[in-house]
């Protein structure tokens, strides 16, 4: 599992399926160890995601200068407000920005440290109850107040979709995370994971978050 091989195997499908899209692969490395990134970026993946925002930044610092200088990092998970300071340009993207409140916090963290933040909104277009995200009727007032904040770089929105074998509620959830990335003119949508990223990509994905179908053997 996560060997320098697997990996190679499995990108070698997975690129199949992409098929010369432009799309970025985040490999989802939150549940593996700084040698599983070092075999990520052996086979020539330079994005990586993780969630947890203390264990992320010990396990990215144990990394060698070359990997650190030359990856992009993906917060991906849900950030609480008292985690900001830990986040904010140690990862060039926070893709779960689901509040004001929140981006408020990574606004001020990022102006105290001299630099943009890139965000992405996080939306919740299924509705369901465990997952964080907010509402696509909520959007027009976040993105708007988002957009008067000094330091934050607003580049696209991201989803989770429901854990469901229905290919066809899930290209209808991905297809109206396209129409909203339009509607506010935005560059990038992370949306599609292991189960169901074939989807996404077919809706516009910009940005899938992969884990498992990279790097365990099938």
């Amino acid at each position: 599992m996560c060997t320098k091989g697997t990996i190679q195997t499995n990108l070698g499908r997975i690129l199949k399926i992409v098929d010369g899209r432009n799309v970025r692969i985040i490999a989802v490395t939150k549940y593996y160890d700084e040698q599983c990134i070092k075999n990520t970026y052996s086979v020539g993946l330079r994005d990586f995601g993780e969630s947890r925002a203390l264990e992320a930044v010990e396990k990215i610092n144990k990394l060698d200068d070359e990997i650190r200088r030359n990856s992009t990092y993906h917060f991906i998970g849900h950030l609480q407000t008292n985690k900001v300071k830990h986040v904010v340009g140690f990862f060039e993207y926070i893709h779960s920005v689901d509040s004001l409140k929140l981006a408020q916090e990574i606004a001020k963290c990022a102006a105290e440290k001299n630099i943009v933040q890139k965000i992405l909104v996080q939306v919740n277009n299924a509705n369901e109850q465990s997952k964080f995200g907010i509402a696509p009727s909520q959007l027009d007032n976040l993105i708007d107040e988002i957009r008067r904040l000094d330091c934050l770089e607003l580049v696209g929105l991201m989803n989770i979709a429901p854990n469901i074998e229905d290919e066809k509620e899930l290209g209808r959830l991905f297809s109206q995370m396209s129409e909203l990335k339009d509607r506010y003119n935005l560059a990038e949508l992370s949306m599609g994971m292991s189960h169901d990223f074939k989807i996404a990509l077919d809706e516009g994905a910009t940005m899938i978050r992969l884990g498992r179908i990279l790097f365990e053997n099938s």
